[in-house]
């Protein structure tokens, strides 16, 4: 998908079109209602008005002017618990179409020069494609449990990602 255009730092409107991605996927396929979209604005929010281009990394995927995706790399802590990758969506229309690969691949390229030596992300069991990248680009489930951080009880785990 030539025609998809990768941005990296922030444009007009990512917070909210983010946002909205998060809330209407996992709305419609999780349940999860307004305390996880709120959770996802307050934080999105949050990283975005401390965003450091030399520090963190913040891509969006878009198709004629409208985000379809994006990634985050906030590398806050990362000399403590490392990098964290968080905010990775793909809209339904382009899932499955190269656009989630091309997306990690630009945030551990970003992590591999910064000489990051830890990445680590939190996800629930359950979202099988998203598991299929992390693993792809050599992520490992380090930790899982029930809990409740997204408002609904799911199997939360954690992958992390070491470089060398």
């Amino acid at each position: 998908m030539s025609d998809i255009k990768i941005t990296r730092g922030y444009i007009p409107g990512s917070i909210g079109r983010v946002v909205e991605l998060h809330g209407t996927y996992y709305n419609a396929h999780w349940k999860f209602g307004p305390f996880f979209e709120s959770k996802v604005a307050a934080g999105l929010a949050e990283f975005i008005g401390r965003y450091d281009k030399n520090r963190d990394g913040f891509w969006t995927a878009s198709l004629e002017g409208r985000i379809e995706g994006s990634i985050t790399i906030d590398g806050i802590y990362n000399t403590g618990k490392g990098a964290h990758l968080r905010w990775f969506i793909v809209s339904d229309a382009l899932r499955g179409k190269g656009i989630g690969n091309r997306l990690i691949h630009s945030a551990m390229d970003f992590c591999r020069n910064k000489g990051y030596k830890r990445v680590y992300l939190w996800t629930f069991e359950g979202l099988n494609p998203a598991r299929y990248l992390y693993e792809k680009h050599d992520f490992k489930l380090i930790e899982q449990h029930n809990g409740m951080q997204w408002g609904t009880e799911v199997i939360e785990q954690q992958f992390e990602r070491r470089f060398e």
